[in-house]
C-alpha cells in the first residue's frame, strides 16, 4: 500500500462510493436489499430525544428509533407521524405550529425535510449528498429554516457550519464557517425576534480533536450571532463548557447544558442581567469530550409561558419548573412496530488449524509475466503463473523481508531486511544461485528499492522511522542510490521523494512528491530527476512530468511511453507524451485517453517487461489489463473492448497457524462468566493449548502440577471483547506534515517494530 493512501481515507471513500453507484439502481432507503422482519416495539423510555414543545404548548414532539411521535404535553400513548426504515429525528414545530421541520435520511442522505403537523405532505428542503445536515430549528417568521451543515476533512468527523434555508427549498445561505476541520460547531438556535443566532462550538487550543479533553474546563461555548451586521460573540463561557443554546419565548433567558464536574447540568442565563444559574442537575452526560456531529445535548424546548422547560433525560421526558428547580417525568407510552433487514453474517471459525494468508504486500510480476513475488507473514514468497504452489523464496529466520522488486532481465531481485536489533538494509537476490547481497550495511529504516533499467544500479529511500522505531541512524534521509554490484557507498539523490522508478533510461529517476496546502487540498506529483555521472548524487534538472490532487501511486511503464496510476483505491492507465509541463491527471482527465483497469479495487499497480499489460493486487488475487484491451488504438484491440474483469489469478496460500502447546490456569482473580449473572470471586481458567477447558472456583478446581500459573489477584477478567481497535503508538490517525511523509510510509505499510513498547 502506497504512503498516503491511509491519509486520504476519508476524502476517498465517499467518492469511492459515489463512482460506484449504478444510476439504474439508485438506493432507496425505504427499499433495502435483504430479507424483511418486523419486530414489535413497546417501550416507556428512550435514548437521546429531542423533544420539541407546540406553540400552543399542548403537544409534544420528539424522536424514537428513527421515527416522529407527538402526544398531548401531559403524557399518554404517542402516535406516530412517520413509520418507514428512513431515520427521521430532531422534529420541531413551526412558529405557526401547522408544520414540522426535521432531518431524514429517506432522499439517500441526511437532509431537512418538512411536513403537516399530522404528518403529511412530507417533502425535502435540502438536497445534500455530501455535505448532509441536522439539527434543523425554525426562523420565528417560518419562511427560513436554519440546520446544520457538515464538514469532514481528513478525519472522519469533522466540524459544522450553520446555513440558512427557504422552506421552498434552494441551495441555501451560510451563516458562519467552520472553525477548522477538525473543531465542531452546531446546535443552531433563533433568538424569539429573530436578530440572533446561537450556537456552540469547541473552543478547546489547536486545530486538530483530541480525545480526553478535561471537561473541568472549558470545551465548549456558545456564541452569538447577530444576522443585521454578521457580528459574532462569544455569549456563555467558563468551567464546564456550554452547549445547547435555547432562547426562551419571552426572550428573557437562554436555556444551555453545562457540566458541573461530571454532572451534565440545565443552566439558565438571564438576559437582562447576565447571571447563570443551574436549574436542574439530573441530565444524561452530554458529549463534550467526544466528536457530536448530531448536537452535544439533545435538543429540548420551552413551553410558550416560559415557565417550564421540557427535556430528555434518563430515559424519559421531563417537564422542569426552573423556578422551583424541580422536575415532573411526563411519562409517554409507544407501542408499534419496526421493518428490519437481518443482519448478513458469515461464519468464522474460531482458531481453525490453517488459514488463508490475503494480506500480500507488495505484489511484483516478473517482466515476463511467469511468476510473481510479494511479502507476506514478513517473508518472501513467490509463485509460478499462473497456476504455481507459492513458496518461500529463502530460507533464513534471522530478519524479516519487505519491498521485494525484479530487476528488468528478471534474473535478480531487490528487497530490503528489517530485525528490531539490526535495523534495515537493502538486499540483492540472484533467483538462480541465491545469493543474497547486501547493498547498504549500514543499519537504517529503508524502503522501496528498485533496479535502474541498466541492473546497474539500485535507488531506495531512507527515512528517519518515528513512534515505534528508533530514532537512531535515521540522518540525511531522502531517496538515495547504490551500485547493484554491492562495492559502492550510497549516495543522495534528493532530499525529498518516495517510490523512486525508472522508465526508459537509466540516467533519470523518477520519484513521488506529496503533501497538503491545507487539511483537504492534498497533492501528489511525479518528478523526474535528471542525474549526471550516472549515479553519481547530482541532480543536474528536475522536471515535474505529472499531478494529481489524489493520486496515492504512480507507475511509469518500462518505455516510458504510458503512466498507470492509483487514485481513490481505482487503477488506471493513461498515454505519457513528453510535453515539458505537467500532465494534471485523473479519472475525469480529459486532455488525455484514460481507462479504469479495476473493478473493485487494486493496489501495487505495475507494468509487464514489454509495457503492454498493467499489473495490479487487491488481496490473495492478481489481475492483469492489456493495454489492447483499454484502448481501442492500440495494435491488435478487439472491435469490442472487452469489460475489466471482477476476479483475478488467486496468488495467496494457506498457513498452518501457530498454537501454544501448554496448560495455563489463570488463578485468584474475580470471573464474569456470562453464565447468566454468575461472577466467581476467586477463580480458575484453565486453558489448555489454546482452548479453555475448565472455569470454576479456586478451591474446587483441580490443577495440574505442571500448568503455567498466573496470579490474578485483585483482577476482574471478562469474556472477549470482539471488533474493538486501539489508536496506539503507530499515530494511524495522526496528520502527516509534508516533510514527514517518508516516516509514516515505512511505519504504517513497511517496517515498523515486531516489539511495541508501550505495552509495557
Amino acid at each position: 500500500m502506497s504512503w498516503w493512501k491511509y491519509s486520504v481515507l476519508a476524502l476517498a471513500v465517499a467518492g469511492t462510493v459515489h463512482a460506484k453507484e449504478d444510476d439504474n439502481k439508485k438506493w432507496d432507503v425505504n427499499n433495502a436489499p435483504g430479507e424483511k422482519a418486523t419486530v414489535s416495539l413497546d417501550t416507556r423510555t428512550g435514548t437521546w430525544m429531542t423533544v420539541d414543545v407546540s406553540p400552543d404548548g399542548k403537544q409534544i414532539v420528539f424522536d424514537l428509533l428513527g421515527d416522529l411521535y407527538v402526544m398531548p404535553i401531559g403524557g399518554g400513548d404517542a402516535k406516530a407521524l412517520t413509520h418507514s426504515m428512513a431515520w427521521e429525528m430532531q422534529a420541531r414545530f413551526s412558529p405557526d405550529g401547522k408544520k414540522i421541520t426535521y432531518m431524514s435520511d429517506a432522499g439517500g442522505g441526511d437532509n431537512i425535510w418538512v411536513m403537516n403537523a399530522d404528518g403529511s405532505d412530507a417533502k425535502a428542503v435540502t438536497s445534500e449528498d455530501f455535505r448532509l445536515l441536522n439539527n434543523p430549528v425554525w426562523h420565528p417568521n417560518g419562511e427560513y429554516i436554519a440546520a446544520r451543515k457538515h464538514y469532514t476533512g481528513t478525519r472522519s468527523l469533522g466540524s459544522g457550519e450553520i446555513w440558512l434555508y427557504h422552506v421552498s427549498g434552494g441551495k441555501g445561505v451560510q451563516l458562519n464557517e467552520k472553525p477548522n476541520w477538525q473543531k465542531d460547531l452546531g446546535e443552531p438556535a433563533f433568538s424569539p425576534d429573530g436578530r440572533y443566532v446561537y450556537f456552540s462550538q469547541d473552543t478547546t487550543a489547536g486545530k486538530s480533536f483530541e480525545y480526553n479533553k478535561d471537561s473541568n474546563k472549558q470545551i465548549f461555548q456558545i456564541f452569538r450571532m447577530d444576522l443585521g451586521n454578521g457580528s459574532v460573540e462569544p455569549f456563555v463561557s467558563g468551567a464546564g463548557g456550554a452547549v445547547r443554546p435555547t432562547p426562551s419565548p419571552d426572550g428573557n433567558y437562554l436555556a444551555f447544558v453545562r457540566r458541573v464536574r461530571n454532572q451534565s447540568t440545565l443552566f439558565l442565563k438571564d438576559l437582562r442581567s447576565g447571571r447563570e444559574f443551574p436549574v436542574w442537575d439530573k441530565l444524561e452526560r452530554d458529549m463534550q469530550e467526544a466528536w457530536s456531529v448530531h448536537g452535544v445535548y439533545p435538543a429540548f424546548d420551552w413551553t410558550p409561558d416560559s415557565k417550564h422547560i421540557v427535556v430528555w433525560a434518563q430515559g424519559k421526558i421531563w417537564k422542569v419548573d426552573w423556578q422551583q428547580k424541580t422536575a415532573t417525568d411526563i411519562a409517554f407510552s409507544v407501542k408499534d412496530s419496526r421493518e428490519v433487514r437481518n443482519a448478513v453474517r458469515f461464519d468464522t471459525p474460531v482458531a481453525p488449524d490453517q488459514f488463508d494468508v490475503k494480506q500480500l504486500r507488495w505484489v511484483n510480476v516478473s517482466p515476463k509475466g511467469d511468476k510473481v513475488i510479494y511479502s507476506a507473514l514478513g517473508y518472501l514468497y513467490v509463485k509460478d503463473l499462473p497456476n504455481g504452489t507459492p513458496k518461500r523464496l529463502t530460507k533464513q529466520d534471522k530478519h524479516f523481508e519487505y519491498f521485494p522488486s525484479f530487476s528488468r532481465d528478471g534474473k535478480e531481485l531487490v528487497y530490503v531486511s528489517w530485525t528490531d536489533a539490526d535495523m534495515g538494509s537493502v538486499r540483492k537476490l540472484n533467483l538462480s544461485s541465491g545469493r543474497d547481497t547486501v547493498l547498504v550495511k549500514a543499519p537504517g529504516k529503508y524502503s522501496e528499492p528498485k533496479f535502474s533499467p541498466d541492473g546497474k544500479s539500485v535507488v531506495f529511500v531512507k527515512s528517519k522511522g518515528g513512534y515505534l522505531t528508533s530514532p537512531w541512524h535515521a540522518l540525511e534521509t531522502g531517496v538515495y542510490v547504490v551500485s547493484a554490484d554491492g562495492k559502492g557507498e550510497p549516495k543522495r539523490i534528493t532530499e525529498e521523494g518516495a517510490a523512486p522508478q525508472f522508465a526508459a533510461s537509466s540516467d533519470a529517476v523518477y520519484v513521488t512528491r506529496a503533501g497538503v496546502n491545507n487539511e483537504v487540498d492534498w497533492y501528489s506529483k511525479l518528478v523526474r530527476i535528471d542525474l549526471s555521472g550516472g549515479d553519481a548524487v547530482t541532480a543536474s534538472k528536475e522536471t515535474e512530468i505529472a499531478k494529481s490532487e489524489f493520486a496515492s501511486e504512480f507507475a511509469l511503464s518500462p518505455d516510458g511511453k504510458w503512466l498507470a496510476f492509483v487514485e481513490r483505491f481505482h487503477a488506471y492507465v493513461t498515454p505519457l507524451p513528453q510535453t515539458g509541463k505537467p500532465l494534471s491527471i485523473g479519472p475525469k482527465m480529459d486532455a488525455l485517453p484514460v481507462k479504469q483497469l479495476d473493478v473493485n479495487a487494486g493496489e501495487y499497480i505495475h507494468f509487464s517487461g514489454d509495457s503492454q499489460k498493467v499489473h495490479f493486487a487487491l488481496g490473495d488475487q492478481l489481475f492483469t489489463g492489456e493495454l489492447k484491451n483499454a484502448f481501442a488504438f492500440v495494435p491488435g484491440a478487439p472491435k469490442e473492448l472487452p469489460k475489466a474483469s471482477d476476479s483475478g489469478i488467486k496468488i495467496g496460500f494457506q498457513q498452518t497457524a501457530d498454537k501454544p502447546k501448554a496448560m495455563t490456569a489463570i488463578s485468584g482473580g474475580k470471573i464474569v462468566t456470562m453464565n447468566g449473572d454468575e461472577v466467581i470471586d476467586n477463580g480458575t481458567i484453565l486453558i489448555e493449548n489454546n482452548r479453555i477447558v475448565a472455569i470454576g472456583s479456586t478451591a474446587a478446581m483441580s490443577i495440574p502440577a505442571d500448568a503455567v500459573q498466573i496470579d490474578a489477584s485483585g483482577k476482574t477478567i471478562i469474556p472477549g471483547l470482539i471488533d474493538v481497535h486501539w489508536h496506539g503508538g503507530m499515530g494511524e490517525d495522526e496528520i502527516i506534515p509534508q516533510q514527514s511523509w517518508v516516516n509514516y510510509a515505512s511505519l504504517a505499510f513497511g517496517v515498523t517494530t515486531i516489539h511495541d513498547p508501550s505495552n509495557d
